[in-house]
Order: structure tokens, then C-alpha cells, then sequence
């Protein structure tokens, strides 16, 4: 231990260790694998990563000060990205800094798949050894699987032949063998009848992770298991984690190892509620985004973090699960599908394979909305395909009072069209705000209101604009702050009041417009390439998909004008591709066959996307009829003109000032 180096001790965690003075604090904190945020990746944007501020900080930096003169930043605050420990100190992480442990919702759906599995077991009889016919056992063995099972030229891992006589002798000559298909060989010998073989399918989100534990002879789900991805401490969005490693030469060790050991935390986890091991693992298939999928594979990413966006390999990986540090079964083998395009990964190719839009003559749009809005369009005939750089809006990120989906998040929000009173739901509490037993309820559930998650933000903007509240061109309007006091003054604009703490501000409003305009254009973008002017049915995928309520969707115009019941969520889709290439090896070379059928567009080159970004600003869209949706829901007619409306804004403005809304 040097004498020069220093103690930090972070709070309310306990977590210690000894750094050399001088080190940014939020570099301490992922040493330490500390509770502490970041969205922005470490460069002082998103203030997140802020902590209590204590003797042994450095001085207040140009960056804090910086930051202090465009958002709140308490006098006791640091930011933890730049300001460094120079001596001994005792760091409190507060409560709103902490990455709040995610609610992932990705539950196993029930569909019918064909059972056929790349591993198969084998039981078989093996000739004992005989002076007169001297054949070793391993040779012996593959006989009896070649006589008994029609294999023939098997391979055979070295672990299982350094094994393998032992387990013969204890099977008295009778063993169980585990063979891979695809392969051709023999990944696992256990002595006697063994019926059951196990595989893992898992959706690696740039948010959460979760996985499903199959039993590989029945395709039944035995366990689902999730968690959020512990690369979030590097940055919320997948830019954020690419600028880490730029930033930091080496850093794709650090990124790489923490989504690794998410897997084998989650792999412990869910053979332990199957009352099972790691060691019961045989094969493992895994879909991500293309950042994840290279990174899951050790592939550095940083060429996806700019033009021309080159992905490393865009085909399917097949690996031993022991060469990406996964620890199963010796014998596992991973299998990750291919990616589509530098932005359009093995997520999206699993949401094709689970939804096969090719065997349908309806043109099916699907999408899943992420950091980035991954979008197929397609039927019999043809698929194409783009990525939309929405940002993490829909997912909290960047909202004054956004956050991810943990208990206490609003979720639902109702607002009264006369009085503008909101009404809210929040996760882990079963009843609306306004039963008289909502203040229990929560106190009984151990939660309290926070924040607004992904659906929740959806769901206020578009109450909002229905209530009149935001206009159409997304301003709020600042005339009610004359008649209610939940509309209020936020420094040069307006917000509405969802709670004591909990506001929706004009910067809030935009966000979301810049992120629904990104996803809507890159739809119509890839409209405009099949010559359609409609499309016959849209499903929203992953767990964003899962929760909006469509009917809100459509309000903001996130999606083209569509009949709202051929409008439907697809679950964990792609999850369930992963679990479809996992118990059907026949569907990993369906998947790779219609990779390679997909057109690929580049939005970046697109000039038609920024007409139809612009246009898709405006709430729910500035040329698009929306039609079907009109029918079903009566739209608030165009906003007056705007001079008018400002006029209105400094006189309401006026009448309700406020210190609590948010700038």
C-alpha cells in the first residue's frame, strides 16, 4: 500500500477503497461498483452523477460552474464526473443520484415452437473394453452412438474424453451423451439415464437484460430472470458507452466485463429458481443491439459510433461459451444472431424471426423503441429496414422528472379536460391517486412517487395536448396559468404540475417532439421506399412496446395513421427469437437467410428524412390526416395564431409565479 494514497468511503452503500489522490470521483465509484449515475458518460451535461459535497473534494471546477449556470445545482452539490478526491473524505451518494434498480418486465410469452434443438442426448450402451479387440472408450463410445443413433464422424471435447471413463465405469457401461448438432459433436457424458438438458435465451437491452431458462427436450420455460444492464455506470445511452471507451483507451475491458457478469449472475440466478446450476447450461443463444451484441462477443465498438457505422461481422457468431468468459456447462456453446445493419441489430433481426412479417401478405411495420428506434417494414414480398436516432427521451432520460421504470415511476395518467387535475398511477401501488387510499397504499408498498418512466411521460404529453394544455406546436400554453394553478411560470416559458416535485416543463415537451419526429420519420422514410402511403398493422416491441398505451402513441403521432386494432403490442419480441433460434436450430439459418433478404437504409443520407422530421414536430403531425385516429378520438383543432398565444403567456406568467417549477 503506497503511504501516498488516500481512503474514500462512499455512503449509504459503506463501499471503500484507496486511490491515488487526485482521482475523479465517479471513476472511484465504478471501481468500487458504487450506486452512482451517469447518463452522459462522465463529460458534466447530464448532472446525474451528483454527490454531497465534503472536505477532501477538489475545488469547484469550470465544468461544475459551467453547469451551474445552465441547471439547478445545490450549493452542497458536486458533480462526481468532475471534481476529484485530493485527500481522505467520506462521499454521500443522495438518493435521486442512485441508478434506481429497474422493473424489468419481459416476461416469456407461450407460442407454439418447433422443438428441435441443437443438442441432443443420447443414451446408449457401451461395449466394455476387451483384451481381444482393443479399442479405446472414447472409440467404443462413438460406435455405440453411431449403431444406436445413426452418428457418425462425431468430434469430441477434450473435457468430456478426460471424463469420460469415469463416467462409463460409474454408469456401469451405460451413459447419457450430449451432442451438438450443429456441430457435430460431443459436448457432454453423464453416467447412466440423464433426460434433461438445458439452454438460456437472452435479450441483452442497453437498459435491462433478461434471460429465459428452457428445458431443451420440451421447450418449456422453467425460469425468467432479469436485471439492468450494470453497464449503465458508463453512460444511459449507447453513444454515451462508446465515448467512455474513446475517452478511456482500454475501456472496452471495463464494458465488456461488466455485461458478462450480468450473464453469469443472471445464469446463476435462473437455475437457481429451477433448482438447478450454471453446469446444467448446454447452449446459450443471445440478441442485442449491434453495440451489445460486440461487446457480449469482446468486439470493440467504436467504429458504430460514427460513420460509416461498420459493424465487425454482421453474420451469425457461433463460440464456446468458456471463450467469452461465461461459466456454464464446459461443453456450452453460444450462439448470437446476426445483425442487420451498423444500427439495426440481432434485437431486430430476433423481432423478424418471432414476428416473420415475410409470411404475411399484410404490410406489418414493427418497431422497438430504444436509445435508438430499430424499424423493419415489410411483408411476402420485401423487407427494409433503418435505425432512428430517437435518444433515450421515451426511456426518462433527458426529463426533468424522468426516470426508469422503478416503483414509485408514474406510469398512467389521466387529466381532467375541465379542471386540468391529473390523476397517476405509479408502479408497485395497484390504485389511482384519487381513491382515498392512495397515501396508505403507497406507505403499505414502501414507495413514493419520483419520477415519470417511459409510459408515463407518453401518457402525460399526450393528456396534455388533448386537454389543451400543449398546443400543437408543442408549446404549453401559458393562457391557463390565468385559470389554474397547474400550469405555472418556469423561467421564460411554462410547466404543468403533476405532483409537488414532479413537473412536465416546455424543455420536457420538446424532448419528446425531437424524439417522436426521429421515430416517425425514419417510418415514413422507409414508406416512402416501398412506395406505400399506409401500412395494414404495426406492433411495438420490447418493453416500451409492452406498456404505452398505443392509443397515446398514435396521439403524438409516433406512428403513421393506422386502424388502432391492428395496432398491438409484440411483447418481449425479441426475446422470443432468441428462444425460437434456441429450441429450433432450423431457425438459425431461417435467420440468416432473411438478414441477408433485408434492405438496409441509412437515414444519415437521407434528404427526405429531414422534411419528414420537421414535419413530424408539430403534435401529432403537421401534414399527416391521421384519419382512423380522428374517428376514434376527438383531436383538439389546430392552435391560434401564435402571437396571440404569446400575448397570453406574459400575462399568465404574471399570475402564477413559481420557485418550484424546474427551468
Amino acid at each position: 500500500m503506497s503511504e501516498a494514497e488516500i481512503q474514500i468511503v462512499f455512503t449509504p452503500s459503506g463501499r471503500r477503497g484507496r486511490f491515488a489522490p487526485g482521482v475523479k470521483v465517479l471513476d472511484a465509484a465504478r471501481t468500487l461498483g458504487v450506486d452512482l449515475d451517469s447518463v452522459c458518460g462522465g463529460r458534466g451535461i447530464c448532472g446525474r452523477c451528483q454527490v454531497t459535497d465534503t472536505a477532501g473534494l477538489s475545488a469547484f471546477s469550470k465544468t461544475e460552474a459551467f453547469y451551474k449556470e445552465r441547471r439547478p445545482l445545490a450549493d452542497d452539490r458536486r458533480l462526481g464526473c468532475s471534481c476529484t478526491a485530493e485527500a481522505d473524505c467520506v462521499i454521500d451518494v443522495p438518493p435521486e443520484s442512485q441508478v434506481h434498480r429497474q422493473v424489468v418486465r419481459k416476461a416469456a410469452e407461450a407460442l407454439d415452437i418447433e422443438i428441435e434443438p441443437t443438442v441432443r442426448l443420447c443414451l446408449v450402451e457401451v461395449v466394455e473394453p476387451d483384451l481381444h479387440h482393443p479399442r479405446s472408450d472414447l472409440q467404443r463410445l462413438m460406435d455405440a452412438l453411431e449403431g444406436e443413433w445413426g452418428l457418425s464422424h462425431l468430434k469430441c471435447d477434450l473435457h468430456v474424453a478426460q471424463s469420460l471413463q469415469v463416467a462409463l465405469r460409474q454408469g456401469n457401461w451405460q451413459v447419457t451423451a450430449a451432442i451438438n448438432l450443429e456441430e457435430q459433436a460431443i459436448i457432454a457424458v453423464y453416467p447412466g439415464f440423464h433426460e434433461k438438458a438445458y439452454g438460456l435465451a437472452v435479450d441483452v437491452g442497453s437498459t435491462t437484460i433478461a434471460a429465459d431458462l428452457c428445458n431443451l427436450e420440451t421447450g418449456e420455460v422453467v425460469a425468467s430472470v432479469g436485471r439492468m444492464n450494470p453497464q449503465i455506470r458508463f453512460g444511459e445511452d449507447l453513444m454515451s458507452r462508446v465515448s467512455y471507451i474513446m475517452m478511456n483507451p482500454g475501456g472496452e475491458t471495463d464494458l465488456i466485463a461488466s455485461v458478462r457478469d450480468a450473464l453469469n449472475e443472471l445464469a446463476r440466478d435462473a437455475t437457481a429458481k429451477a433448482g438447478l446450476s450454471p453446469a446444467d447450461i448446454l447452449d446459450l443463444t443471445f440478441v442485442g443491439n449491434p453495440i451489445m451484441h460486440h461487446l457480449v462477443l469482446g468486439m470493440n465498438p467504436v467504429e458504430l459510433g460514427g460513420a460509416p457505422f461498420a459493424l465487425t461481422t454482421d453474420g451469425p457468431v457461433r463460440v464456446r461459451a468458456t471463450e467469452i468468459g461465461l461459466n456454464l456447462h464446459p461443453g456450452a456453446r453460444v450462439f448470437a444472431l446476426p445483425c442487420i445493419a451498423g444500427h439495426v441489430g440481432a434485437d431486430s433481426a430476433s423481432v423478424v424471426l418471432a414476428e416473420r412479417p415475410d409470411l404475411s401478405q399484410a404490410l406489418t411495420l414493427l418497431v422497438d423503441v430504444g436509445t435508438n428506434a430499430e424499424i423493419v417494414l415489410g411483408d411476402g414480398q420485401r423487407l427494409i429496414a433503418c435505425s432512428s436516432p430517437t435518444g433515450p427521451a421515451f426511456e426518462g432520460a433527458q426529463i426533468s422528472g424522468g426516470q426508469r421504470a422503478a416503483p414509485g415511476a408514474i406510469e398512467r395518467v389521466r387529466i381532467d379536460r375541465a379542471t386540468l387535475e391529473p390523476r397517476i398511477k405509479v408502479i408497485g401501488c395497484d390504485i389511482w391517486s384519487d381513491d382515498p387510499g392512495f397515501d396508505a397504499a403507497l406507505s403499505q408498498a414502501g414507495v413514493a412517487v419520483s419520477g415519470l418512466c417511459g409510459s408515463g411521460i407518453i401518457e402525460v404529453i399526450a393528456e396534455l395536448f388533448l386537454a389543451g394544455v400543449i398546443l400543437s406546436d408543442g408549446t404549453v400554453n401559458g393562457d391557463l396559468a390565468l385559470t389554474s394553478p397547474r400550469v405555472v411560470a418556469s423561467g421564460p416559458t411554462f410547466a404543468y404540475q403533476v405532483t409537488d416535485k414532479v413537473f412536465v416543463t416546455q424543455n420536457d415537451v420538446r424532448a419528446i417532439q425531437l424524439a417522436k419526429a426521429a421515430l416517425y420519420a425514419g417510418i415514413r422514410l422507409l414508406m416512402d421506399h416501398m412506395g406505400v402511403d399506409h401500412v395494414d398493422r404495426i406492433r411495438l416491441a420490447g418493453a416500451f412496446g409492452s406498456h404505452i398505451d398505443v392509443k397515446y402513441a398514435m396521439v403524438l403521432g409516433m406512428l403513421p395513421d393506422c386502424d388502432l386494432k391492428q395496432v398491438s403490442s409484440a411483447g418481449n419480441a425479441a426475446g422470443t427469437g432468441a428462444r425460437i433460434a434456441l429450441l429450433d436450430r432450423h431457425a438459425r439459418t431461417t435467420i440468416a437467410d432473411l438478414v441477408r433478404r433485408v434492405e438496409k437504409i441509412e437515414t444519415a443520407v437521407e434528404p427526405a428524412f429531414q422534411a419528414h422530421f420537421v414535419n413530424a414536430m408539430a403534435i401529432p403531425h403537421k401534414t399527416d390526416p391521421f384519419t382512423q385516429l380522428k374517428s376514434e378520438i376527438d383531436l383538439p383543432d389546430p392552435p391560434a395564431d401564435l402571437g396571440q398565444r404569446r400575448g397570453g403567456r406574459r400575462a399568465g406568467r404574471r399570475a402564477h409565479p413559481t420557485e418550484d417549477a424546474p427551468q
